[in-house]
């Protein structure tokens, strides 16, 4: 009897510890994390309730970013080269196709000339969108013929990463080594305006409403703010500028439009801006240094590639605070999501 009771008290406490584990770094991310590294040339899928990674495709040299076909059963991964911005190097001309189910790249899509491509995202009516550095262009590829079916001019140089509008009628691309960030018609496929920030910049995000571009000055600790909530684009300009604890390398907003969470990465930080107050109120020190932001659609998490230590911060973002972190190998880089269903 005793005996009987024993096993049962340690049965319960065992399920109750298996569950507290859970609960602990679960947090509500029912999904996919998809983490590029460009040092490995390979792909990553990692279950986050177990923080395990479960699958680990090869892919061209180096891929840097990802993103995830409409239907969820893709991922798409422009192949940079073997440099960074503006560096010597490769120059890569082509997205590896890879297949979600059987876990590997099932095609490679010919972009036709060196271009350096980086960041791709998905528009209307299923086209793929993939910036083209040495093109001063953002492509336009079929993902059905897998062909380039048209390019979007920059006129500037080093057209790193891009984002769409909410309603995905325009583009904006930002322009590294120019310091500028391109406006772009998309329907019309044709440049709109240049808008001017600093002398070097970084990334780009925009508000859930698409009122409000960000991006971040490479010379000062501070990050713009520049005002797109009408179609006078000839008019956009930087209207607010936020003073940063250090320089920022890449932010994302939550998608309820009250915070930007920002990388510091010289400082290892990860700061957040009331856009209500356009202030940093918040801070977390991060395992390594940050790459890349992801916040997921529901807003409960943020994950923070971390490319020295080879760690993926995860941030339970409600409660301001670090759960366990992915670990994987120095490199890691782009992040997607795969949502559960």
């Amino acid at each position: 009897m005793n005996t009987a009771l024993s096993l049962a008290a340690l049965i319960s406490l065992l399920l109750f510890a298996g569950s507290l584990s859970e609960s602990s770094v679960d947090q509500g991310a029912k999904g996919t994390l998809v983490v590029v590294n460009q040092l490995e040339h390979n792909v990553s899928l990692v279950e986050i309730a177990l923080r395990r990674r479960f699958a680990n495709i090869p892919v061209g040299v180096n891929g840097h970013e990802v993103t995830v076909s409409p239907d969820g059963r893709f991922l798409y991964v422009p192949i940079y080269g073997n440099s960074g911005v503006g560096k010597p190097g490769t120059d890569g001309a082509s997205v590896d196709v890879i297949d979600v189910g059987k876990r590997l790249v099932s095609s490679s899509i010919d972009l036709g000339k060196p271009l350096r491509p980086h960041r791709a995202e998905f528009g209307s009516g299923g086209l793929l969108y993939v910036t083209g550095e040495l093109a001063n262009a953002l492509l336009i590829v079929d993902r059905t013929t897998q062909k380039v079916a048209g390019e979007i001019p920059t006129s500037q140089p080093q057209s790193h990463m891009f984002v769409f509008s909410p309603d995905q009628r325009r583009a904006f691309t930002s322009n590294v080594g120019a310091g500028n960030i391109s406006v772009l018609d998309i329907p019309g496929r044709r440049l709109l305006s240049v808008i001017p920030v600093a002398k070097t910049i970084q990334r780009i995000s925009i508000s859930p409403d698409g009122k409000r571009l960000f991006t971040h000055d490479q010379d000062s600790p501070r990050l713009a703010v520049i005002d797109v909530s009408d179609n006078n684009s000839a008019a956009y300009k930087v209207s607010n500028w936020v003073d940063l604890p250090g320089v920022a390398y890449a932010s994302a907003p939550t998608p309820d439009g009250k915070w930007l969470l920002a990388l510091i990465a010289k400082k290892h930080l990860l700061v957040a801006i009331d856009l209500a107050t356009l202030k940093v109120t918040k801070s977390l020190d991060l395992p390594g240094t940050p790459s890349e932001i992801l916040v997921t659609p529901d807003g409960r998490t943020a994950f923070v590639s971390c490319l020295d230590s080879g760690k993926v911060a995860v941030v339970d973002v409600p409660a301001w605070q670090l759960l366990d972190p992915v670990v994987l190998t120095p490199g890691v880089d782009g992040l997607a999501w795969i949502p559960a269903n």
